[in-house]
Protein backbone atom coordinates (compact mmCIF):
# COMPACT_ATOMS: atom_id res chain seq x y z
CA UNK A 1 0.00 0.00 0.00
CA UNK A 2 2.72 1.92 0.93
CA UNK A 3 4.65 1.84 -2.23
CA UNK A 4 1.33 2.27 -4.18
CA UNK A 5 1.28 6.06 -2.40
CA UNK A 6 4.71 6.83 -2.95
CA UNK A 7 3.99 5.56 -7.00
CA UNK A 8 1.37 7.43 -6.90
CA UNK A 9 2.97 10.68 -5.37
CA UNK A 10 5.52 10.99 -7.96
CA UNK A 11 3.59 10.50 -10.76
CA UNK A 12 1.81 13.43 -8.96
CA UNK A 13 4.76 15.28 -8.73
CA UNK A 14 6.12 15.12 -12.15
CA UNK A 15 3.19 15.91 -13.74
CA UNK A 16 3.17 19.50 -11.85
CA UNK A 17 7.11 20.10 -12.99
CA UNK A 18 6.14 18.72 -16.48
CA UNK A 19 2.97 20.95 -16.93
CA UNK A 20 4.33 24.02 -15.01
CA UNK A 21 8.04 23.70 -17.57
CA UNK A 22 5.51 24.01 -20.22
CA UNK A 23 3.21 27.15 -19.20
CA UNK A 24 6.42 28.70 -19.39
CA UNK A 25 6.50 28.55 -23.21
CA UNK A 26 3.12 28.61 -23.37
CA UNK A 27 2.41 31.62 -21.51
CA UNK A 28 4.95 33.51 -23.26
CA UNK A 29 3.31 33.04 -26.71
CA UNK A 30 0.32 33.81 -25.29
CA UNK A 31 1.78 37.60 -23.82
CA UNK A 32 2.25 38.28 -27.60
CA UNK A 33 -1.33 39.04 -28.13
CA UNK A 34 -2.49 39.21 -24.71
CA UNK A 35 -1.13 41.62 -21.52
CA UNK A 36 -0.65 39.77 -18.49
CA UNK A 37 -3.20 41.29 -16.67
CA UNK A 38 -6.15 40.36 -18.76
CA UNK A 39 -4.64 36.58 -19.43
CA UNK A 40 -4.18 36.46 -15.58
CA UNK A 41 -8.09 36.96 -14.75
CA UNK A 42 -9.39 35.15 -17.21
CA UNK A 43 -7.08 32.35 -16.67
CA UNK A 44 -7.80 32.35 -12.97
CA UNK A 45 -11.52 33.03 -13.40
CA UNK A 46 -11.97 28.97 -15.39
CA UNK A 47 -9.42 27.83 -12.65
CA UNK A 48 -10.87 29.36 -9.25
CA UNK A 49 -14.50 28.73 -10.57
CA UNK A 50 -13.58 24.73 -11.30
CA UNK A 51 -11.85 24.43 -7.97
CA UNK A 52 -14.99 25.98 -6.07
CA UNK A 53 -17.19 23.10 -7.79
CA UNK A 54 -15.10 20.10 -7.03
CA UNK A 55 -14.54 21.42 -3.27
CA UNK A 56 -18.40 21.83 -3.29
CA UNK A 57 -18.89 18.10 -4.52
CA UNK A 58 -16.18 16.35 -2.67
CA UNK A 59 -16.46 18.40 1.25
CA UNK A 60 -19.61 19.55 0.61
CA UNK A 61 -21.49 22.74 0.08
CA UNK A 62 -20.72 23.75 3.59
CA UNK A 63 -16.74 23.62 2.60
CA UNK A 64 -17.23 26.85 0.41
CA UNK A 65 -17.93 28.79 3.90
CA UNK A 66 -15.16 31.49 4.78
CA UNK A 67 -16.57 31.19 9.08
CA UNK A 68 -14.45 34.42 9.88
CA UNK A 69 -11.08 33.47 8.09
CA UNK A 70 -11.93 35.73 4.99
CA UNK A 71 -9.96 38.60 5.52
CA UNK A 72 -6.85 36.56 6.22
CA UNK A 73 -7.84 33.98 3.07
CA UNK A 74 -7.94 36.80 0.99
CA UNK A 75 -4.96 38.27 1.81
CA UNK A 76 -3.40 35.68 1.21
CA UNK A 77 -4.97 34.12 -1.81
CA UNK A 78 -4.19 37.75 -3.31
CA UNK A 79 -0.46 37.12 -2.28
CA UNK A 80 -0.05 33.77 -4.10
CA UNK A 81 -2.84 34.48 -6.72
CA UNK A 82 -2.72 37.56 -7.83
CA UNK A 83 0.77 38.59 -6.83
CA UNK A 84 1.97 35.70 -8.15
CA UNK A 85 0.57 35.58 -11.56
CA UNK A 86 0.75 39.43 -12.44
CA UNK A 87 4.21 40.17 -11.53
CA UNK A 88 5.56 36.86 -12.94
CA UNK A 89 3.68 37.26 -16.02
CA UNK A 90 4.18 40.84 -16.50
CA UNK A 91 7.92 39.60 -16.09
CA UNK A 92 7.30 36.33 -18.36
CA UNK A 93 6.48 39.17 -20.81
CA UNK A 94 10.11 40.77 -20.68
CA UNK A 95 11.85 37.70 -20.04
CA UNK A 96 13.13 34.48 -22.10
CA UNK A 97 10.93 31.26 -20.82
CA UNK A 98 14.48 29.05 -19.47
CA UNK A 99 15.28 31.61 -17.43
CA UNK A 100 11.93 32.51 -15.90
CA UNK A 101 11.32 28.46 -15.01
CA UNK A 102 15.36 28.50 -13.47
CA UNK A 103 13.79 31.56 -10.78
CA UNK A 104 10.68 30.15 -10.07
CA UNK A 105 13.16 26.84 -9.27
CA UNK A 106 14.40 29.05 -5.94
CA UNK A 107 11.29 28.55 -4.81
CA UNK A 108 12.88 26.11 -2.03
CA UNK A 109 15.77 28.49 -1.13
CA UNK A 110 13.76 31.06 -0.71
CA UNK A 111 11.64 29.20 1.63
CA UNK A 112 14.60 29.11 3.89
CA UNK A 113 15.66 32.62 3.94
CA UNK A 114 11.70 33.40 4.91
CA UNK A 115 11.64 31.08 7.58
CA UNK A 116 15.19 32.35 8.92
CA UNK A 117 13.78 35.72 9.11
CA UNK A 118 10.13 34.41 11.07
CA UNK A 119 11.94 31.82 13.31
CA UNK A 120 15.36 33.08 13.85
CA UNK A 121 16.64 29.59 12.88
CA UNK A 122 19.77 30.42 10.61
CA UNK A 123 20.10 27.72 7.60
CA UNK A 124 23.10 26.07 7.52
CA UNK A 125 26.37 27.21 6.27
CA UNK A 126 25.66 24.48 3.33
CA UNK A 127 22.07 26.21 2.23
CA UNK A 128 23.70 29.67 2.14
CA UNK A 129 26.73 27.98 -0.21
CA UNK A 130 24.18 26.32 -2.46
CA UNK A 131 21.85 29.40 -2.52
CA UNK A 132 24.77 31.45 -4.18
CA UNK A 133 25.78 28.54 -6.55
CA UNK A 134 22.06 28.23 -7.61
CA UNK A 135 22.08 32.11 -7.81
CA UNK A 136 25.31 31.97 -9.99
CA UNK A 137 23.83 29.64 -12.28
CA UNK A 138 20.62 31.69 -12.54
CA UNK A 139 22.36 34.56 -13.58
CA UNK A 140 24.79 32.29 -16.29
CA UNK A 141 21.06 31.81 -18.37
CA UNK A 142 19.15 35.05 -17.29
CA UNK A 143 21.96 36.99 -19.49
CA UNK A 144 22.76 34.09 -22.17
CA UNK A 145 26.07 32.96 -21.36
CA UNK A 146 27.11 36.60 -21.06
CA UNK A 147 27.69 37.16 -17.05
CA UNK A 148 29.72 40.69 -17.64
CA UNK A 149 25.61 42.01 -18.99
CA UNK A 150 23.97 41.90 -15.70
CA UNK A 151 26.80 44.25 -14.35
CA UNK A 152 26.21 46.35 -17.33
CA UNK A 153 22.63 46.64 -17.25
CA UNK A 154 21.92 45.05 -19.76
CA UNK A 155 19.55 42.38 -18.93
CA UNK A 156 15.40 43.27 -18.44
CA UNK A 157 13.99 43.66 -15.54
CA UNK A 158 11.71 41.31 -16.40
CA UNK A 159 13.00 38.10 -14.45
CA UNK A 160 13.45 40.69 -11.28
CA UNK A 161 9.60 40.97 -11.37
CA UNK A 162 9.53 37.11 -12.04
CA UNK A 163 11.67 36.65 -8.59
CA UNK A 164 9.30 39.47 -6.72
CA UNK A 165 6.53 36.72 -7.87
CA UNK A 166 8.31 33.31 -6.67
CA UNK A 167 8.69 35.38 -3.61
CA UNK A 168 5.24 36.52 -3.23
CA UNK A 169 3.90 32.53 -3.62
CA UNK A 170 6.28 31.45 -1.05
CA UNK A 171 4.95 33.66 1.39
CA UNK A 172 1.06 32.18 0.08
CA UNK A 173 2.47 28.70 0.83
CA UNK A 174 3.68 29.11 4.12
CA UNK A 175 0.67 30.94 4.83
CA UNK A 176 -0.95 27.13 4.38
CA UNK A 177 0.49 26.72 7.75
CA UNK A 178 -2.40 28.71 9.38
CA UNK A 179 -5.24 26.56 8.14
CA UNK A 180 -4.15 23.14 9.50
CA UNK A 181 -8.20 22.73 9.93
CA UNK A 182 -8.59 23.29 5.82
CA UNK A 183 -7.94 20.26 3.43
CA UNK A 184 -5.43 21.33 0.49
CA UNK A 185 -8.81 21.59 -1.71
CA UNK A 186 -9.98 23.88 0.60
CA UNK A 187 -7.61 26.34 0.86
CA UNK A 188 -6.56 26.34 -2.56
CA UNK A 189 -10.04 26.88 -3.86
CA UNK A 190 -10.75 29.62 -1.58
CA UNK A 191 -7.52 31.45 -1.56
CA UNK A 192 -7.76 31.38 -5.29
CA UNK A 193 -11.42 32.38 -5.36
CA UNK A 194 -10.55 35.65 -3.40
CA UNK A 195 -7.46 36.74 -5.19
CA UNK A 196 -9.13 36.28 -8.57
CA UNK A 197 -11.00 39.69 -6.90
CA UNK A 198 -7.46 41.60 -6.64
CA UNK A 199 -6.64 40.52 -9.44
CA UNK A 200 -9.67 41.54 -11.28
CA UNK A 201 -9.78 44.73 -9.52
CA UNK A 202 -6.08 45.01 -10.63
CA UNK A 203 -6.61 44.47 -14.43
CA UNK A 204 -9.74 46.76 -14.16
CA UNK A 205 -7.69 49.29 -12.74
CA UNK A 206 -4.82 48.75 -15.69
CA UNK A 207 -7.03 48.67 -18.38
CA UNK A 208 -9.33 52.01 -17.51
CA UNK A 209 -5.85 54.17 -16.38
CA UNK A 210 -4.30 53.17 -19.78
CA UNK A 211 -1.77 50.50 -18.07
CA UNK A 212 -3.39 47.43 -20.17
CA UNK A 213 -5.49 46.75 -22.75
CA UNK A 214 -8.64 44.33 -22.76
CA UNK A 215 -7.96 42.02 -25.55
CA UNK A 216 -10.80 42.07 -28.35
CA UNK A 217 -12.84 38.91 -29.34
CA UNK A 218 -10.18 38.06 -32.40
CA UNK A 219 -7.44 38.36 -29.82
CA UNK A 220 -8.68 36.03 -27.44
CA UNK A 221 -9.51 33.44 -29.79
CA UNK A 222 -6.43 33.25 -31.43
CA UNK A 223 -4.69 32.43 -28.13
CA UNK A 224 -7.81 30.11 -26.99
CA UNK A 225 -5.57 27.34 -27.20
CA UNK A 226 -2.83 28.52 -24.76
CA UNK A 227 -5.90 29.72 -22.14
CA UNK A 228 -7.15 26.72 -22.15
CA UNK A 229 -3.64 24.89 -21.39
CA UNK A 230 -2.94 27.68 -18.92
CA UNK A 231 -6.29 27.42 -17.00
CA UNK A 232 -7.30 23.69 -16.72
CA UNK A 233 -3.52 22.16 -17.26
CA UNK A 234 -1.30 24.54 -15.61
CA UNK A 235 -4.09 25.70 -13.11
CA UNK A 236 -6.52 23.54 -11.92
CA UNK A 237 -4.96 20.45 -12.90
CA UNK A 238 -1.27 21.11 -11.85
CA UNK A 239 -2.29 22.59 -8.77
CA UNK A 240 -4.61 19.66 -7.78
CA UNK A 241 -1.58 17.52 -8.35
CA UNK A 242 1.03 19.25 -6.46
CA UNK A 243 -1.32 18.68 -3.03
CA UNK A 244 -2.23 15.26 -3.96
CA UNK A 245 1.85 14.83 -4.12
CA UNK A 246 2.75 16.82 -0.89
CA UNK A 247 0.26 14.80 0.88
CA UNK A 248 1.92 11.58 -0.34
CA UNK A 249 5.36 11.92 -0.44
CA UNK A 250 5.25 14.86 1.73
CA UNK A 251 6.72 18.30 1.37
CA UNK A 252 10.27 18.02 1.64
CA UNK A 253 10.15 15.11 -1.26
CA UNK A 254 8.10 16.63 -2.97
CA UNK A 255 9.87 20.10 -3.73
CA UNK A 256 12.16 18.22 -5.07
CA UNK A 257 10.22 17.72 -8.43
CA UNK A 258 10.33 20.85 -9.38
CA UNK A 259 13.62 21.15 -10.31
CA UNK A 260 11.81 19.61 -13.43
CA UNK A 261 10.19 22.73 -14.46
CA UNK A 262 13.04 24.02 -15.80
CA UNK A 263 14.39 20.86 -17.59
CA UNK A 264 11.04 20.82 -19.69
CA UNK A 265 11.46 23.86 -20.48
CA UNK A 266 14.93 24.31 -21.81
CA UNK A 267 13.92 20.79 -23.54
CA UNK A 268 11.19 22.25 -25.54
CA UNK A 269 12.37 25.56 -26.35
CA UNK A 270 15.58 23.39 -27.74
CA UNK A 271 12.85 21.17 -29.61
CA UNK A 272 11.70 24.44 -30.93
CA UNK A 273 14.58 25.37 -32.26
CA UNK A 274 16.59 26.92 -29.77
CA UNK A 275 20.45 26.18 -28.78
CA UNK A 276 21.94 27.47 -25.74
CA UNK A 277 25.24 27.84 -25.39
CA UNK A 278 27.72 26.19 -23.53
CA UNK A 279 27.81 28.61 -20.49
CA UNK A 280 24.22 29.13 -20.12
CA UNK A 281 23.74 24.83 -19.97
CA UNK A 282 26.35 24.81 -16.94
CA UNK A 283 24.54 28.12 -15.36
CA UNK A 284 21.38 25.38 -15.77
CA UNK A 285 23.27 22.33 -14.37
CA UNK A 286 24.77 24.82 -11.11
CA UNK A 287 20.96 25.79 -10.39
CA UNK A 288 19.67 22.07 -10.40
CA UNK A 289 22.44 20.45 -9.15
CA UNK A 290 22.36 23.16 -6.02
CA UNK A 291 18.33 22.65 -4.93
CA UNK A 292 18.86 18.95 -5.34
CA UNK A 293 22.09 19.09 -2.95
CA UNK A 294 20.22 21.59 -0.79
CA UNK A 295 16.55 19.09 -0.71
CA UNK A 296 19.51 15.81 0.24
CA UNK A 297 21.65 18.45 2.84
CA UNK A 298 18.27 19.13 4.55
CA UNK A 299 16.65 15.68 4.66
CA UNK A 300 19.64 14.52 6.00
CA UNK A 301 19.64 17.12 8.81
CA UNK A 302 16.01 16.29 10.23
CA UNK A 303 16.92 12.74 10.02
CA UNK A 304 19.94 13.00 12.17
CA UNK A 305 17.53 15.12 14.59
CA UNK A 306 15.11 12.13 14.45
CA UNK A 307 17.94 9.77 15.28
CA UNK A 308 18.82 11.68 18.36
CA UNK A 309 15.89 12.26 20.17
CA UNK A 310 15.10 10.32 22.85
CA UNK A 311 12.57 7.09 23.10
CA UNK A 312 10.70 7.90 26.31
CA UNK A 313 8.63 4.98 25.49
CA UNK A 314 10.91 2.66 26.32
CA UNK A 315 11.40 1.25 29.76
CA UNK A 316 14.50 1.80 32.19
CA UNK A 317 16.32 -1.31 32.62
CA UNK A 318 16.50 -2.72 36.20
CA UNK A 319 19.36 -1.52 38.22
Amino acid sequence: MRSRTTTLGVLFATTTAVVWGGQFVIGKSALESIDAFPLSTIRYAVAAALWLLVLAAFEGPSSLRLDGRGWRLFWLGSLGFAGFNLLAYTGLAHARPQSASLIVALGPLLTALVLWRRTRVRPSRATFALLGIALLGVALVVSEGHPETIVEGAVGWGDGLVLAGVFSFVLYSLGAAEFPQLSPLRYTALTASLGWLTMAAATALAVATGLSTWPSAGDLWSVSPQIAYLAIPGAFVAVLTWNGAIASLGPQNAVLFTNLIPVTTFAIEIVRGYRPNAVELAGAALTIGALVANNLVLRRVRRDERSEEPEYDELPEAA
